[in-house]
């Protein structure tokens, strides 16, 4: 299953293993369950430290178990984490293994003091991005803590399991039987719902933070351009973001980022929160901005105020809050989201194998996912309010081209039907009025984006859409503050265009704060 190169790569990280680790396999006689025993085989020859042992112990198969020899640590893996979940395999490994992990000192501390038995289960796709995060974070306190375990569980492997359990989005968390959370994760996120006090810890330390020089709120690749032009001058910068990479995360295949062929949005994440690290920037993931108080005065400083009720200080801010999917806002849309209503076509296709599913919207990123889905559902209608489809030329001809597709242009989507989970949608012929009913089990929502702007309102000068208006500088109405990225007037939303802006707000702010006066910033540091 492995070729050579991959095989290379992974003994170098093997090597990292301290202590033996079984690989505890419950197969049967089906493909799958021979296709594991063949990857587990390849795995084992590649370290000494490393033996398969076969059991039927599993009531799920194929599955197995990586678990430190001689101990009861270990995590499960239902299903072959092959895709997206390669990753996740090997650092279970390395970390069953007794190599340490990254993670900060305080969350693994706090992990290790959990009390109570807690039993996770995490439905997973191979095509799912997200996914590794919360895999990855729940192994992690699997191996630190002995009273909590963890089994990864493809879901598009275990349909019945996934049918019963009514899972129609992934990653879907359950924790003891009951569910616990859905969507992208992290470990702090994991563990803040665990530990009460953890979201009051985290409030103090950052309400503990010295005034920064540029705070940038928000972490995609604008946020990062900005912080590394502003670290680079020999700046006090900080971010603060909902999630480090933002849409980019949301993102499978990006082939249009210049000089770079082919790139997947959470390798991209990662290399740009790499990039950022290396030049000193205090990363503070998992915020979310609820409010900007302006500066009293120009030269002094601005806050920001967080949801967890701490408030951080700079002389010059970026926002960079960045977009979201946009919602339909039509009954039903909210009550099955989740149940059937998905925004991501690569994370939760695989779970409408064979069945009828709707995308909505015609443009680059409709069409991309109702050619994605072809290949995985059984058929696919892509509505489109205008009376035309919007995709480049070349998509339209691919859409086309396939026999499981129907297009319907000049329709409004009024209502999402369902009984728990979506059965079907209603839209209005807006040529005729008239109104027409679909059959489907799962609706993908592409309409486009809408800025993360609420919390702004009244505060700066925002566009009719709710961008934030700013100049060719990225300067906003407010003095001291700048923006950049898909949050701004900035046209085409595009990652490369959103760095580009990222480093000339990030500039500006490093000219603004050289041509204060230096009474205005030495007072400014003591606010």
């Amino acid at each position: 299953m492995l070729d050579a190169h991959l095989k290379q790569q992974l003994e170098a990280y093997l090597v990292h293993i301290r202590e033996s680790v079984e690989l505890v396999a419950s197969l049967g006689d089906d493909a799958k369950s021979r296709e594991l025993e063949t990857l587990l085989a390849e795995i084992a020859d590649l370290s000494g430290k490393i033996t398969l042992v076969r059991t039927n112990d599993d009531k799920r198969t194929p599955s197995f178990m990586i678990r430190r020899a001689g101990t009861d640590i270990g995590v499960r893996f239902a299903g072959i984490p092959m895709g997206h979940e390669f990753t996740s395999l090997v650092l279970a490994l390395l970390q069953v293994g007794g190599h340490p992990s990254k993670a900060a000192q305080d969350v693994i501390e706090t992990v290790k003091g959990l009390d109570g038995d807690l039993h996770f289960e995490t439905y997973f796709s191979l095509s799912c991005q997200n996914c590794p995060d919360v895999v990855q974070a729940l192994n992690l306190m699997a191996v630190l803590n002995p009273r909590i375990s963890h089994v990864a569980i493809d879901g598009a492997l275990f349909k019945e399991e996934v049918d019963a359990r009514q899972v129609l989005a992934v990653p879907t968390v359950y924790l003891n039987g009951e569910l616990f959370g859905s969507g992208r994760m992290e470990l702090e996120q994991i563990v803040a719902k665990l530990d009460s006090g953890a979201e009051a810890k985290a409030a103090e330390k950052l309400a503990a933070k010295e005034p920064f020089d540029v705070l940038i709120v928000g972490g995609g690749p604008a946020g990062a351009a900005s912080a590394i032009y502003t670290a680079r001058k020999g700046l006090r910068v900080g971010i603060a973001a909902e999630r480090f990479g933002g849409q980019v995360l949301d993102t499978m295949g990006i082939e249009n980022f210049i000089s770079v062929p082919y790139t997947e949005g959470p390798k991209l994440a990662a290399q740009l929160e790499g990039h950022v690290k290396e030049n000193g920037v205090d990363i503070m993931n998992l915020q979310r901005a609820e409010k900007l108080i302006p500066a009293a005065r120009e030269g002094g400083s601005h806050e920001v105020v967080l949801a967890n009720g701490a408030s951080l200080k700079a002389k010059t801010i970026i926002l960079s809050t960045g977009a979201r999917w946009r919602q339909m806002g039509v009954p039903g849309e909210d009550e099955y989201r989740n149940k059937g209503v998905a925004y991501c076509p690569h994370c939760d296709g695989p779970l409408f194998k064979g069945k009828r599913v709707a995308v909505i919207g015609g443009g680059n990123s409709g069409v991309e996912a109702a050619i994605d889905l072809a290949g995985i559902v059984g058929h696919v209608t892509l509505i489109e309010y205008d009376d035309q489809l919007r995709a480049d030329a070349v998509l339209q001809r691919k859409l086309a081209s396939l026999s499981n597709v129907q297009v319907i242009t000049s329709a409004l989507t009024t209502r999402v039907n369902g009984a728990e989970k979506v059965t079907g949608l209603t839209y209005q012929d807006r040529t005729t009025g008239a109104e027409h009913e679909i059959a489907l089990e799962g609706i993908f929502v592409q309409i486009g984006l809408v800025p993360n702007t609420e919390w702004l309102k009244g505060t700066l000068a925002l566009s009719q859409r709710g961008e934030i208006e700013v100049d060719a500088n990225g300067k906003t109405s407010l003095p001291g503050v700048f923006a950049a990225g898909d949050v701004t007037t900035v046209p085409y939303k595009q990652i490369v265009i959103a760095m580009g802006a990222g480093a000339t707000a990030g500039l500006s702010a490093f000219d603004y704060l050289i041509r204060l006066p230096a009474e205005e910033i030495e007072t400014a540091a003591a606010a």
